[in-house]
């Protein structure tokens, strides 16, 4: 098989190239490496990553910008079996202070991919990574209880892929990533392509540079090992479900191999894999054995006091289901983190 994977040095795009490439598939990876720019950060992140990958021959690296089309069609050449879709804006602030370039990367460079893809192989599947941030604030409609350490859902398991995306508020981030994001669906639907939107939670793992705007498990990790404070933004009992990213790319490719057609699933760890920022920030201390510096600050806009997913969907459709436990992770990501202090 041969595998196109855009944003091939992030987080999601490292590890689907990597983890197909492990598997004998030519993987093809494309990338800007602007994601230190877009965050402001004077030293190498994705970089890493790039470079990283230089170590298994089955995988070729393109640098090039999702928006280009002569550096897309270069990089499906004669045509591929799948594209993993992952390069994007990814931050919800940063979306906020350049809405344009948000909109020029998520949106208009996700139509970029498609239709180059229409173009040269109809028949590759087409896998989009999509985000909760879709559902915007329709998500803090669902009814809450507060505990001590964590708000949870009362009478919800998680969020559906029935929950609703219009009339609310999205962020810049949200709205652009639901561009492509319907891009996508509609592109199964009119042109035939064989597409998966995975609307995705909090993804974390190894080779992951957080930054506060984005990649929170890997940002507080890294401050609290090189003693920099971090901005806890409401009260800290806000919950997420976190999924280790080989898990997540393990759908991926259950989807790819699959008879499925069309669709769209909500992924995460579910609500066995949840945990709160306070809960996180004891977890982390005990792990390192040293103490995060912290402030408190007012909510951010659109910021969901809890999101756990639903997965019961991708669990029925495709026997999926996580393996690696938000312990065993968060373990593997600190000791990544140590063993790489000079990038941080």
């Amino acid at each position: 098989m041969r595998v196109l994977v855009t944003g091939g040095a992030g987080l999601v795009g490292s590890h689907s190239a990597e983890y197909f490439a492990l598997k004998g598939d030519r993987v093809v990876v494309l990338d800007n490496l602007m994601r230190s720019k877009l965050f402001s950060f004077d030293k190498e992140s994705v970089e890493f990553n790039w470079n990283y990958l230089k170590k298994y021959p089955n995988i070729t690296r393109i640098k090039g910008d999702v928006r280009n089309e002569k550096d897309v069609l270069k990089a499906l050449g004669d045509g591929v079996d799948a594209v993993i879709h992952t390069a994007g804006q990814p931050g919800v602030p940063s979306s906020v202070r350049m809405p344009r370039e948000d909109f020029s990367i998520n949106a208009f460079g996700t139509f970029n991919v498609l239709e180059c893809t229409r173009q040269v192989c109809k028949d590759a599947t087409f896998v989009y990574c999509s985000t909760n941030k879709v559902y915007g604030e329709n998500v803090d409609k669902i009814p809450l209880k507060e505990q001590k350490t964590r708000y949870v859902y009362d009478g919800t398991a998680g969020v559906s892929e029935a929950l609703l995306t219009d009339l609310t508020g999205h962020t810049p981030y949200g709205v652009s990533k639901l561009t492509g994001d319907l891009y996508t669906q509609e592109y199964g639907h009119i042109y035939g392509m064989k597409t998966a939107v995975f609307r995705m939670s909090c993804i974390y793992g190894t080779r992951q540079f957080g930054f506060e705007d984005q990649g929170w498990v890997a940002w507080f990790i890294i401050a609290c090992l090189h003693n920099k404070p971090v901005t806890i933004f409401g009260d800290g009992k806000q919950v997420r479900d976190l999924l280790y990213v080989t898990d997540l790319v393990a759908a991926y490719e259950k989807f790819i191999k699959s008879k499925t057609k069309n669709e769209l699933f909500n992924i995460g760890g579910g609500r066995d894999n949840t945990i709160s920022l306070l809960e996180f920030v004891d977890k982390i201390q005990k792990e390192t054995g040293k103490k995060l510096k912290i402030k408190f600050s007012h909510w951010r806009p659109s910021d969901q006091k809890v999101y756990v997913s639903d997965i019961g969907k991708i669990k029925s459709k495709l026997g999926w289901q996580p393996k690696v436990s938000v312990d065993e992770g968060i373990s593997r990501l600190v000791k990544w983190v140590k063993s790489n202090e000079n990038y941080f």
